[in-house]
């Protein structure tokens, strides 16, 4: 961990997002990162060997962004990649062929893409199973399991996986854990304060949160790990460009704001929804009904800005995807502008349809990213929409 990410550990969240030690330029006194928009790096001497050669090795622009996400998680160490799924990806290549791994059922498409379609091809074996049912999970072990991989609110029905049991559990049988915190971000949850070895981002979401950036994240709790994950990093060379960095922590910088408006609007916007009789379900922590409340409120500051809910037919989800004149109907989350998804044909489109219907993702399940738009025009809007 850097000097800085230990001077940072007693600042509230909302100074260390901004304070994080690269918002003011050493050389110059500039009020951003530089970008060094380089390939390769000159040698002084052959015998003092520069911190920089080569950048996919490392770039001082990325660095900064990897010692930025490392501080705000309060881990060790911190890895940017071209994408969520390149870091999720990465985290997985610390498995070997033989190895098997505990998965979160309702996990993002990708993921589970990943699992089952490339990962199976290298021999690495998946159980998925209902991680709010503790049992399930112990039951799921074996004697080559090596690791535990969480998504907690998990996508898109954001259920909730007590992080600190499985932490625990994991320990006591020397396995790996990892969590996806895409949705709640380092504002709301930090997993290696939990115990967690290994946090992932698509910081394409709520990090960037201006839907103008491909990125992913993950940052680690040990030195060991961290060797690791270098070695990973500059193997497959997947890494994050120099510019998409920039454009990152530019966004990060308003993390907390952005959050903060965007929960507003969707704890409303649950509540709502909640009311509607053409809503047969709303998927939202900070309902009173959900039963993963309690827990979420004990590992997480607050519930995010992704509402979930079923119309209860796939030609009732089409039809309202059609009326919305609000959002944007996409793929992807966590932006500026609110954004409407619909799983069976967006993020778990790659989910075979039994095995999506089995995870409670129904043909009639929308998932709502609230944007920073006034929360009563967006239900005014889904009110036309719902006709």
């Amino acid at each position: 961990m850097s000097d800085n990410n230990h001077n940072n550990q007693s600042k509230k969240f909302a100074t260390k997002v901004i304070h994080f030690g690269g918002e003011i330029d050493k050389q110059t006194g500039a009020s951003s990162v530089p970008l060094y928009q380089a390939s390769t790096f000159h040698h002084f001497s052959l015998e003092d060997l520069p911190d920089y050669d080569y950048t996919r090795s490392g770039n001082p622009t990325r660095q900064m962004l990897e010692d930025y996400i490392a501080t705000l998680e309060d881990g060790i160490r911190g890895f940017a990649f071209a994408s969520g799924m390149a870091a999720i990806s990465s985290a997985f290549m610390l498995l070997s062929s033989g190895d098997h791994v505990i998965v979160t059922e309702d996990v993002y498409g990708g993921t589970y893409r990943l699992l089952t379609s490339i990962l199976n091809r290298m021999n690495i074996e998946t159980t998925f199973v209902d991680m709010t049912q503790f049992e399930q999970v112990k039951g799921a072990l074996k004697a080559n399991t090596k690791a535990v991989f969480m998504e907690t609110p998990s996508n898109p029905t954001l259920k909730i996986t007590d992080i600190g049991q499985i932490t625990d559990w994991a320990k006591d049988h020397n396995l790996l854990t990892m969590v996806d915190n895409t949705f709640m971000t380092p504002y709301h949850q930090r997993p290696i304060e939990l115990g967690v070895d290994i946090v992932l981002h698509s910081a394409t979401k709520f990090l960037g949160g201006h839907s103008d950036v491909v990125a992913g994240l993950a940052v680690v709790a040990t030195d060991e790990l961290g060797t690791k994950m270098k070695q990973i990093q500059n193997g497959l060379g997947n890494i994050l460009g120099v510019h998409d960095s920039w454009l990152l922590m530019r966004g990060m910088k308003t993390l907390q704001a952005r959050m903060e408006h965007s929960e507003k609007g969707a704890i409303r916007l649950a509540e709502w929804l909640s009311n509607h009789p053409k809503i047969k379900k709303v998927y939202y922590p900070g309902l009173e009904n959900h039963p993963g409340k309690e827990i979420h409120e004990k590992q997480s500051r607050g519930y995010g800005a992704v509402v979930s809910f079923d119309v209860e037919s796939g030609t009732e989800a089409k039809g309202l995807l059609s009326r919305v004149k609000i959002p944007l109907v996409a793929v992807s989350l966590g932006a500026v502008e609110s954004i409407l998804s619909y799983p069976a044909m967006m993020s778990h489109a790659a989910m075979p349809r039994e095995v999506r219907l089995e995870r409670g993702i129904t043909d009639g399940t929308l998932r709502y990213s609230v944007g920073l738009e006034d929360i009563e025009d967006i239900i005014q809007d889904l009110e036309q929409a719902l006709y």
